[in-house]
């Protein structure tokens, strides 16, 4: 799960991925090659928690140009949806359509946002840092836990539909036995064509017709026009100065960024490295400085191409100032009387990987599909799983998703509108140098991983595989919970929480923190111990 390197490191979910991304960094490839080897490779790997039919975002610093580079690939609304389009007459949400089948189905991203971003940057050739994806997919790979454990969990949803049932599950329904090797045939044909003719293999031809075509079959209404419309966005980076550090994070549709610095610009001004990091009033400030982003998030978050999302204002001094002032320090903060302030004017799923190279450049990037093998449908004779990332949109306000986040007015569904993410792929400098790379799965809980893990080794100077393993807790203002994760904190500091009114939980929280941290002159990589990541350097 720990690697160090003098020249290049990755910490990824796959072994394969991450084995198959060093190399491409080993034969002349840049950092932007690398993150192309990546995204595709853990999209074979990794199929219940990102692939071509999903999207995601991208954090891209530049050493030579001292420039933090953000693209968004996330997925995007169909052109014929509607604000009611869960809701039946009465009004009343239907969780499960923006879940399962084909109407949870958003335009996917991420094939444009690789493509873009590798023409724009990149320097092997797109064919060649293919290959190990196309290869993997066709030779396979054993059936490991975590994709054995989402294939129980989502079994009654690939077993209707065709494809999925005959790549995933054996002949009965049953899931195969761990170690059994899963070959992707179709989704290597996929790659092969898309490898040949870059993204238009994709949103144009056979492709985008048999994705549309089973789409519609299954009653949803993505079109071939949603498809050959898709563009990623390039945006700028949500920035903030901490404790001599400079943190740069993905800007909405994303509230990871802006939630992360918000969380930790609260408890900047109290002295938490004297309280300890596992004390009863560290954990008790850090679940009230959650709990008030998260009010945040329900109010003013949304895709700032609809709505106008007050970034600035979210992160001006003045205002967090006034959020850390109004943490009570010595009493949980009861959901139901917290609510936002005046401004001065989504488990498991998802993956993450990090990647630092020898010129000193640094890619973070979350992708997803959203829940476990997204909508559960495959588009016939292709291989791919198509994305519920629907789900990520306010049925209406007030309505929680698959990660209980509840919505607000700017993250209702609207047409060509990307829906609100959690996903908090992180960049540190320090003095203008690369410091920290950073990011995590597993919906509204990443934003408050990353936050912890940066905590751990900025505030209490812990090596980073202990900041990456430690204690987590979460959260999220509604449910009004505090969930704390093994390794739990001590009975002690559990019943002093209780006491101060903290509604106390455990519960796997299921980030799994891909981080890259420089130390002084070599680089060290972890791969979260809870997941089944692998960390590589050289």
């Amino acid at each position: 799960y720990e690697a160090t390197g003098a020249n290049a490191m990755v910490t990824t979910q796959g072994e394969a991925t991450s084995r198959a991304t060093l190399a491409t960094l080993a034969k002349g490839g840049n950092i932007i090659d690398a993150f192309v080897t990546a995204s595709f490779t853990v999209s074979v790997e990794r199929p219940q928690s990102t692939g071509i039919g999903g999207g995601g975002f991208l954090l891209f610093y530049n050493h030579s140009e001292n420039q933090v580079y953000a693209f968004d690939f996330r997925e995007i609304a169909p052109i014929q949806s509607t604000s009611g389009m869960y809701l039946t007459k009465k009004g009343e949400a239907q969780p499960l359509l923006s879940q399962e089948g084909a109407l949870a189905v958003a335009t996917p991203g991420l094939v444009a946002g690789l493509y873009d971003i590798h023409k724009r940057f990149g320097r092997l050739p797109w064919k060649e840092i293919m290959q190990p994806a196309i290869e993997l997919a066709r030779k396979g790979f054993p059936l490991y836990d975590h994709l054995h454990v989402a294939l129980n969990d989502r079994k009654h949803l690939l077993g209707v539909d065709p494809e999925a049932r005959k790549t995933f599950l054996m002949e009965d329904g049953s899931v195969p036995k761990l170690g059994t090797v899963i070959i992707q045939e179709n989704l290597a044909k996929t790659l092969d064509l898309i490898a040949e003719k870059g993204k238009d293999a994709f949103y144009q031809g056979k492709v985008a017709e048999a994705i549309v075509k089973t789409v519609k079959s299954k009653r949803g209404i993505l079109s071939m026009k949603d498809l050959k419309q898709y563009q990623i966005k390039e945006r700028a980076p949500v920035t903030s100065g901490y404790k001599g550090l400079k943190i740069f994070s993905m800007p909405p549709p994303s509230s990871g960024g802006i939630h992360v610095i918000q969380i930790l610009k609260m408890l900047e001004p109290h002295n938490l490295k004297r309280m300890g990091p596992q004390s009863t009033e560290a954990v008790h400030l850090t679940a009230n400085s959650m709990q008030r982003a998260f009010v945040d998030r329900a109010t003013y978050l949304g895709d700032p191409d609809f709505h106008a999302v007050p970034v600035k204002e979210l992160l001006h001094k003045k205002y967090l100032a006034t959020l850390s002032k109004e943490i009570n320090t010595k009493t949980a903060m009861k959901a139901s009387e917290l609510k936002p302030i005046s401004l001065p004017y989504e488990s498991n799923e998802t993956t993450h990987f990090s990647i630092a190279d020898h010129d000193g450049n640094l890619v973070a990037s979350t992708q997803t599909i959203n829940g476990w093998f997204g909508s559960g449908v495959i588009a016939q004779g292709t291989g791919i799983i198509l994305n519920n990332e629907m789900d990520d949109f306010a049925q209406k306000v007030g309505a929680q998703n698959l990660f209980g986040a509840v919505g607000g007015n700017n993250n209702l569904v609207q047409p060509k509108k990307r829906p609100l993410s959690s996903m908090s792929p992180t960049i540190i400098t320090k003095d203008d140098k690369p410091f920290m790379a950073l990011g995590s799965p597993s919906g509204t809980r990443i934003i408050t991983c990353v936050a912890q893990t940066i905590l751990n080794a900025v505030e209490f100077e812990m090596p980073l595989f202990e900041a990456v393993a430690a204690t987590r807790i979460h959260q999220q203002w509604q449910p009004d919970v505090l969930k704390i994760e093994a390794p739990f904190l001590t009975k002690k500091v559990e019943k002093a929480l209780k006491e101060r009114g903290h509604n106390v939980v455990h519960e796997k929280l299921g980030c799994s923190i891909q981080a890259i941290k420089r130390d002084e002159d070599k680089w060290t990589g972890v791969s979260d111990p809870r997941g089944e990541g692998l960390a590589l350097g050289n």
